[in-house]
């Protein structure tokens, strides 16, 4: 039935819009599409909010109208996702370690643990660690090492830049060498001000007004003009004060 997201079409080419109900709003999954692909595109419920939908379909007879909201990823189905990438990745266990080296437990594959990550840990319960909760705050891809460290807001999940590869810009012609926007690190995360400094040789930089929170590489960083999805790039690195955050923490970390 369509995504979350609008389209126009003008003289000065095809715009995608973010959807009218910004819970579902999927231009953050969609910036990657191109001027071709879109002018061939209708998102015929783009500009309804999911109650709107729901009611349409109530009155249309439809059984779907009371089915709950998915929340995982659509093209696989109902199924758990550490298991669907088991068959394709072979999983590789290997030790949780504080920032400081410290080893805790051990976790299944690297690949089943993202950055900022709380549940599923299971480092609950040292007594010698006080109460507050761990966070994933790094990967260590060499030694095999899942970093954690405790505290929603620690300083290892904050950043101010990362760098982008495989950009998309959705507006016709080439992007601008440098850009005031907005930008989403995440679905549903909140705009961020940021300038874009567009390199020559493909990749970009983005310099945050504010640090933000878990930032992760191999994510996408997705760049807004208010209501228009600018298109976005892959991250790669990302850094708060020049110091790489969330990948090979070295094992003499202070």
């Amino acid at each position: 039935m369509g995504h979350y997201a609008r389209v126009t079409h003008g003289e000065s080419g095809t715009h995608l819009l973010r959807g009218v109900d910004p819970e579902k709003d999927q231009t953050y999954f969609l910036c990657q599409l191109t001027q071709a692909q879109l002018k061939n595109v209708l998102f015929p419920i783009g500009h309804l909010r999911k109650s709107e939908v729901r009611q349409i379909a109530r009155e249309a007879g439809l059984p779907t109208a009371e089915k709950k909201d998915s929340t995982g990823i659509c093209f696989i189905g109902e199924r758990r996702f550490a298991q669907f990438l088991a068959n394709y990745l072979p999983a590789r266990p290997g030790d949780i370690v504080t920032d400081a080296g410290i080893v805790l437990g051990r976790h299944d594959g690297l690949m089943n643990h993202t950055i900022g990550q709380r549940k599923g840990l299971h480092i609950g319960g040292l007594q010698e660690f006080g109460k507050a909760p761990w966070f994933v705050v790094g990967k260590d891809l060499e030694k095999n090492r899942l970093i954690v460290a405790q505290g929603i807001d620690h300083d290892l999940l904050q950043s101010d830049s990362c760098i982008l590869e495989d950009i998309n810009w959705i507006p016709a012609g080439l992007p601008p060498e440098e850009l005031a926007c907005t930008a989403k690190f995440r679905y549903r995360q909140a705009d961020v001000p940021v300038i874009v400094t567009f390199e020559p040789d493909g990749h970009a930089r983005v310099r945050f007004q504010t640090d933000v929170r878990a930032v992760t590489p191999g994510q996408e960083c997705v760049f807004y003009q208010g209501e228009e999805c600018l298109g976005g790039g892959t991250i790669t690195a990302v850094f708060k004060a020049g110091v790489p955050r969330g990948i090979a923490i070295k094992e003499d970390h202070p």
